[in-house]
């Protein structure tokens, strides 16, 4: 795949990353003729996708090049890919509980029907005096605080949290803040939903 998203056939794609390297260290064709023992017209050919070359010649071009034949390879026929990107403060707003007391809850990724595996929220809290319901749903929860502190519950035991602290548990037993220490409060949490075989 090119940069701009166009396939390339493997001649243009040799002479794409083969002139590409030639120019990075600086080498004329010229240059690359003498120190191959290829001739020029053959370099600028295979440079601008008009002949397939062996994989003898297309070695000692590489050689001369500096640019290791492995690495030629390395993003061909690359897969497309499909990753979901959200932008910093575009997550979908839902509504949840504790969301009318000053909570924002957003939803990093999402996907219309089928199954889903996990869910990313970035859960924001404000005010100090507020008391918080317990939660418990199916599934694995990891949270980790982005800044603020809090005393996280978790069944019986409590968790006073900071920057940088973490908590994995299961989501069965009921779990939720018990008291914020220090406000803005900004935590990630992620719920795993898949199911072990």
């Amino acid at each position: 795949m090119s940069e701009n998203g166009e396939r390339f056939n493997l001649d243009q794609y040799i002479a794409m990353k083969v002139k590409k390297a030639r120019l990075e260290e600086g080498l004329k064709i010229t240059d690359v003729a003498r120190i191959s023992g290829i001739s020029q017209g053959m370099v600028s050919k295979i440079e601008n996708a008009q002949v397939s070359t062996s994989l003898e010649t297309l070695s000692r071009l590489c050689t001369a090049i500096g640019l290791p034949i492995s690495k030629l390879f390395n993003d061909y026929d690359r897969p497309d890919g499909g990753a979901h990107f959200t932008p910093s403060g575009e997550g979908l707003e839902v509504v949840r509980r504790g969301t009318d007391k000053g909570h924002t809850y957003q939803l990093l990724t999402y996907q219309r029907g089928g199954k889903r595996n996990f869910e990313p929220f970035l859960i924001t809290m404000d005010d100090l005096s507020e008391v918080f319901p317990t939660f418990s749903h199916p599934g694995e929860e990891f949270i980790y605080i982005l800044k603020g502190r809090i005393v996280y519950r978790h069944g019986n035991h409590l968790y006073e949290m900071g920057p940088g602290d973490s908590l994995t548990f299961d989501a069965e037993t009921p779990h939720g803040p018990e008291k914020l220490i220090e406000v803005p409060l900004q935590l990630l949490s992620i719920i795993n939903y898949s199911e072990e075989s």
